[in-house]
């Protein structure tokens, strides 16, 4: 008769070691997202004041697209196919500046649907009066083509956008 020692796992043995693997391995390589706490932008001259308990950390959406609320509009939505009058800073990675209504003195207006993706998505979750910071990755802004001279192929565009009016 032979005799089983207690290293010589049987079938039923194997299956609940490698069940304790399993679940070992999904502890250790298991990333827990976090949200990041990102200061808020510094306010380009003329620009409206943030809420007090405007968010630290960007909410992300389906196609990648980052916002956060930093005012709290009191009137309604623009849907894609609004026009929108805004004022608004645009930055680089670098932080270097490539656009602002703010700096020219005076606001813009556009229909909605004939910009970037990254706007046309982004404005859509601020209401009229509110202010949204967007980080919209290269795929919904100008990708791999740029606008050159002033946006890099491939580049991650900023923007600081305060709704004024839809229409």
């Amino acid at each position: 008769m032979m005799r089983k020692h207690f290293f010589t796992p049987g079938v039923r043995g194997v299956r609940i070691a490698f069940g304790i693997l399993l679940m070992s391995l999904a502890l250790f390589t298991t990333e827990t997202i976090v949200a990041q706490e990102v200061p808020h932008p510094a306010l380009p001259a003329g620009a409206g004041k943030l809420d007090a308990d405007a968010p630290k950390t960007f909410e992300t959406t389906a196609s990648g697209l980052q916002y956060r609320i930093l005012r709290k509009g009191t009137g309604a939505s623009p849907k894609a196919t609004n026009k929108v009058q805004v004022h608004y800073h645009g930055w680089l990675d670098n932080g270097k500046v490539f656009d602002s209504s703010y700096q020219r003195g005076e606001s813009i207006d556009f229909p909605l649907n004939q910009v970037i993706p990254g706007w046309t998505e982004g404005m859509q979750l601020v209401g009229e009066g509110g202010m949204i910071e967007l980080t919209i990755p290269s795929k919904l802004g100008y990708g791999p083509r740029g606008a050159p001279p002033v946006i890099p192929p491939d580049a991650t565009l900023h923007f600081l956008v305060e709704l004024i009016d839809v229409r």
